[in-house]
C-alpha cells in the first residue's frame, strides 16, 4: 500500500479517525519545518495517540533531528492517559521494531524507597530536605578526600542485610522486615539508612555513585537494565528495578531522561526555573519534539512559575545563617581560635564573596524585615484598629506596593533606594546565598533547606524586573502562631513579598521556541487567535517557525446530545447580588439548574465561586427529591471521596465551582454524568490588586486586557465543564449554558469566544422553554 503513511507503524489502533490522520499529517510537516500544530480536539478525537504518533515518527526518522517526544500535562488523569497509549502503541507495533523507551517523571517522593516505607526517619513531607543532606554527606565521604569509595559503603550496606538474614532474623515483606522491600521487590539493604562511623549515608545513593564510571562520565552508564528494551517505564517499575539493584530510583530517573524515547512529566519539568535548572535542562532544545497537553491552563499555569515570593521566615532564616558564619570570624577577631572559622576563611577566599559583603547583605536583609513589619502594622493600624484584639477574625489581605493600574516603581525598591540600599546589595545577594549554602553543609550535618539562595535569587530578580509586567506586593495568609509575640501580626499572618508576572507570553514562547517543534493542544484553545497571542505562538511565527492550525469537534453521533444557552439574566455580581439575596437573576438561574438537575440520572452544576456553590447547593437541595452533594475547597482525599459518593448509586446532583478540581480533568464516562449546567461566566474577582495589574498588563500588549486576560479564559473553563459529559459514542447527555451571555449578542456577550461549530449547537432557549427542549430530547432517545 504505497499510500500508507509512514507514521502507521507507530500509530496504536488498526486505524486512525479521519481527524487523526490529519492531524497527525499536520504536526508532522509542521515539525519538519520546525513548527507547531496548534490542535484543539474535542472529546473522542484522540489527541494523545495523534500526538505520540506525530511524536515517534519524527523521532525514529534518522534524517529528522527529533532524539525523543517530551510530554507536558497539567491533569494527572491525562498523564495516566498518555501512558495507557504509549503502552498501546507498544502493544501493537510491527514484529520488526523495537518498543518505544518511555519514562514518567514523578517527584522524590514517590520514588524513595524511605518515603514509600517511611523508613530511615523519612517521609513525604521531608524527603527533599532528608534526601539532599544525605546525598551530600554520602559524596563527601567519597568524594576527594573522603573515607572510604561509594562502592564500600554499598557494599558494606550489603553486608548487614546479607548478616541479618543468614542469621535468620529476615521478617518477610511486612513492616518489621530486616531488610528494605520496596514496591513488591526486596533490596540488598536493611531497612533503614546507614552509618560511616557517626555519618548517616544513603546506601541507595552511594549503590548510583558506585556504579557510574570514575572519571565522572555518563550517568546512564549507572542504569542497571536495558531502557530500549523495555517499552515505557512507569513510576513503580522504576522503583524495583532502581531499587531492587541496590541503586537509588531518582537518580536513575535523573540519567534515564535524555536517554529515552518518550519522556511524560508536568509543566513544572519545562517551565519552573529550578527544575529545569537542576533536573530536565537536557530536554530543553531543538532535538526535542514537545507535546503541550490542556494548554488552555498553559497561560495561568506559567504565570504562577514564572512569579516568585520571599516570605518574611525566610528573611528570619537567611539572616540567622548568615551569622552563623559571620560569628566564628567575629569570635576570632576577638582573639579565640575556630576551626569553623578557618573553614568559613577558605571557603570565602576560595569564592568571590567577601566578609564585607555578607554582613552588607545580612543588614540589608534585617531593615528589610524591619520595613516590612513597619508597613503591615501600619496598614493594619489604619484599616482595622482593633485587629491586635480579633487576630482570629483577620482575612487573608494583599498589600500594593504600587498602583495594580499604574506602572511604576514599587514602595519596596523605593524604600531600599531611600535607605542607601543601592545596586550592589541586591545583585550580590544570590552570590552571598550560594556560598552561605555551601559552607554551612559543610559546618553541618543537619538536612535543613537553607534559605540564603532562594531569598538571594528571588531579591535579585525582584530589583531586575521591570516594573510594567511585573507586579510586587506584600501578601498576608492567615495562620496562626502561638510562638509569635501577641501583639504582633506574625500571632496571625504569615508575610511575603510576592513577585508577579503578569504577562508570562515570553517566557512561553521563550521556552516553546528553545523546542525543536510539536503539539500544543487541548479541548478548548478556541479562539485560537487569542491563544497564539498569550502563548507567544505569533512570534514564533514571525521568526520563521510555522504555527499550523486545527479544530475538530465532537465527532460522536449528534443526536445522543442536547446542548443549550439559556437566555436567563447575566450572573454577574451586579445582577445577582451576594450569595442568599433574593434577587430575580438568582431566581431565573434556581429555576433553570433545577429544570435539568431534577432529571434522571447524575447531573453536575457549575459555578463561578465556591460560595455561589454553596448557595446554589442550599437552594436546589430545597427543591429536589435526589441528594444533593457540594464539593467545597478541600485536598484531594476529601474530593476522591466526594465524587465517590457521587458516582455510586442512583442519580445525584453535584454543585461546585468552576474554577474548581471536578469540572476538568476528570472521567465521567459511561452513566457518570447525564447532564452539565454552567451558571454564568467564571470571571475571577477584578477587585484583587494582582487581577487589575494583569488586566493593565495585557492592556497595553493587546487590543483588550480584560477580555484577553479574565473572559477568553473563564469561557474556556466553562467549555470545559460542559465537556464531561458526552464521553463516547454511545453515551447520551444534555449540556447547558446558562447565561444570556452564552446565548445572544450584547456588549459583553461571550457568544464570538465559543467556536464556530459550538456556536451552531448551542442554540438559544429563552429559560421558560428549557423544560419543553429536555422533554423533547429525552423522547428522541427514549424512541431509538
Amino acid at each position: 500500500m504505497t499510500d500508507t503513511p509512514r507514521w502507521a507503524d507507530v500509530f496504536g489502533h488498526d486505524e486512525p479517525y479521519p481527524e487523526q490522520a490529519d492531524g497527525i499529517d499536520a504536526a508532522v510537516d509542521a515539525a519538519t519545518d520546525g513548527g507547531f500544530l496548534a490542535l484543539e480536539g474535542a472529546c473522542g478525537t484522540g489527541k494523545t495517540m495523534l500526538a505520540l504518533t506525530a511524536g515517534i515518527d519524527r523521532v525514529r526518522d534518522p534524517d529528522s533531528g527529533f532524539e525523543r517526544v517530551f510530554v507536558l500535562t497539567s491533569v494527572k488523569q491525562q498523564l495516566r492517559q498518555f501512558e495507557t497509549d504509549l503502552e498501546t502503541i507498544n502493544a501493537n507495533l510491527p514484529e520488526e521494531h523495537a518498543p518505544v523507551s518511555g519514562l514518567t517523571l514523578v517527584g522524590k517522593a514517590d520514588v524513595c524507597p524511605y518515603a514509600r516505607r517511611n523508613r530511615g526517619g523519612i517521609d513525604r513531607e521531608n524527603v527533599y530536605e532528608r534526601c539532599e543532606g544525605l546525598r551530600e554527606r554520602t559524596r563527601n565521604l567519597t568524594g576527594d578526600g573522603g573515607e572510604t569509595t561509594a562502592a564500600a559503603l554499598a557494599d558494606e550496606a550489603r553486608s548487614q542485610q546479607i548478616g541479618l538474614s543468614d542469621s535468620g532474623s529476615d521478617a518477610g515483606n511486612g513492616a518489621d522486615a530486616e531488610y528494605m522491600t520496596v514496591a513488591g521487590e526486596p533490596t540488598p539493604y536493611p531497612p533503614d539508612t546507614e552509618t560511616a562511623g557517626e555519618t548517616e549515608f544513603c546506601p541507595f545513593y552511594a549503590g548510583f555513585l558506585a556504579d557510574r564510571p570514575e572519571d565522572g562520565g555518563d550517568p546512564a552508564a549507572a542504569v542497571p537494565f536495558d531502557a530500549a528494551e523495555r517499552g515505557h517505564v512507569d513510576t513503580d517499575e522504576l522503583v524495583r528495578l532502581a531499587a531492587g539493584h541496590g541503586s537509588c530510583p531518582h537518580s536513575i530517573m535523573g540519567a534515564l531522561v535524555p536517554e529515552v524515547e518518550v519522556v511524560i512529566g508536568n509543566y513544572y519539568h519545562a517551565f519552573d526555573p529550578v527544575t529545569t535548572g537542576t533536573f530536565t535542562g537536557a530536554l530543553l532544545d531543538e532535538s526535542t519534539f514537545v507535546v503541550c497537553d490542556e494548554a488552555h491552563m498553559l497561560e495561568p499555569r506559567v504565570r504562577d512559575l514564572v512569579s516568585d515570593a520571599v516570605a518574611d521566615a525566610s528573611l528570619r532564616d537567611a539572616v540567622s545563617e548568615i551569622t552563623r558564619i559571620v560569628q566564628p570570624l567575629s569570635f576570632e577577631t576577638e582573639g579565640a581560635e575556630s576551626d569553623d572559622a578557618d573553614l568559613v576563611r577558605a571557603e570565602l577566599a576560595d569564592s568571590d564573596v567577601s566578609r564585607d559583603e555578607l554582613e552588607a547583605v545580612r543588614e540589608f536583609y534585617a531593615d528589610l524585615r524591619a520595613e516590612l513589619d513597619r508597613r503591615i502594622t501600619s496598614h493594619l493600624d489604619a484599616e482595622r484598629p482593633d485587629w491586635r484584639a480579633s487576630m482570629r477574625e483577620l482575612d487573608d489581605d494583599v498589600l500594593p506596593l504600587r498602583d495594580p493600574e499604574q506602572p511604576g516603581v514599587d514602595a519596596i525598591t523605593q524604600w531600599a533606594d531611600e535607605a542607601g540600599y543601592g545596586d550592589r546589595v541586591w545583585a550580590r545577594a544570590p552570590a552571598v546565598g550560594a556560598v552561605v549554602e555551601r559552607i554551612l553543609d559543610s559546618l553541618s550535618e543537619d538536612d535543613a533547606r537553607r534559605a540564603a539562595p532562594g531569598v538571594g535569587r528571588t531579591l535579585n530578580a525582584w530589583y531586575r524586573e521591570d516594573h510594567t509586567d511585573f507586579f510586587r506586593a506584600i501578601e498576608l495568609d492567615r495562620t496562626h502562631d502561638e510562638t509569635a509575640s501577641p501583639d504582633s501580626w506574625q500571632r496571625a499572618y504569615n508575610a511575603r513579598l510576592a513577585l508577579h508576572n503578569c504577562l508570562p507570553s515570553e517566557p512561553i514562547g521563550e521556552r516553546l521556541g528553545a523546542f525543536g517543534g510539536g503539539v500544543v493542544m487541548s479541548a478548548t484553545l478556541e479562539p485560537m487567535d487569542v491563544f497564539r497571542e498569550v502563548t507567544g505562538l505569533d512570534h514564533l511565527e514571525a521568526q520563521g517557525r510555522p504555527v499550523v492550525e486545527r479544530t475538530y469537534g465532537l465527532s460522536f453521533p449528534p443526536q445522543n446530545r442536547a446542548s443549550f444557552a439559556v437566555d436567563a439574566p447575566k450572573f454577574t455580581h451586579q445582577n445577582r447580588g451576594v450569595p442568599g439575596e433574593e434577587t430575580g437573576t438568582r431566581l431565573a438561574h434556581v429555576d433553570a439548574a433545577a429544570t435539568v438537575a431534577g432529571r434522571e440520572g447524575n447531573v453536575l452544576v457549575g459555578t463561578p465561586s465556591y460560595a455561589e456553590a454553596t448557595w446554589m447547593a442550599e437552594a436546589l437541595a430545597e427543591r429536589l427529591e435526589k441528594p444533593v452533594l457540594l464539593d467545597e475547597s478541600s485536598g484531594d482525599r476529601a474530593t476522591e471521596s466526594l465524587k465517590d459518593d457521587f458516582f455510586a448509586g442512583d442519580g445525584k446532583v453535584l454543585v461546585t465551582s468552576l474554577r474548581g478540581t471536578l469540572t476538568e480533568g476528570v472521567d465521567y464516562r459511561g452513566d457518570r454524568l447525564s447532564a452539565a449546567v454552567v451558571c454564568g461566566v467564571p470571571i475571577i474577582n477584578t477587585a484583587r490588586p494582582r487581577t487589575r495589574a494583569v488586566i493593565t498588563a495585557y492592556d497595553r500588549r493587546f487590543d483588550s486586557g480584560f477580555e484577553t486576560a479574565l473572559t477568553v479564559p473563564a469561557v474556556r473553563k466553562a467549555r470545559q465543564a460542559v465537556g464531561r459529559v458526552i464521553r463516547g459514542p454511545d453515551e447520551h447527555g444534555v449540556r447547558v449554558l446558562l447565561d444570556a451571555r452564552y446565548a445572544r449578542e450584547s456588549w459583553n456577550s461571550v457568544r464570538e469566544y465559543l467556536p464556530a461549530h459550538e456556536r451552531e449547537e448551542y442554540q438559544p432557549v429563552s429559560p421558560d422553554m428549557l423544560g419543553l427542549a429536555l422533554d423533547r430530547f429525552e423522547r428522541r432517545v427514549e424512541g431509538e
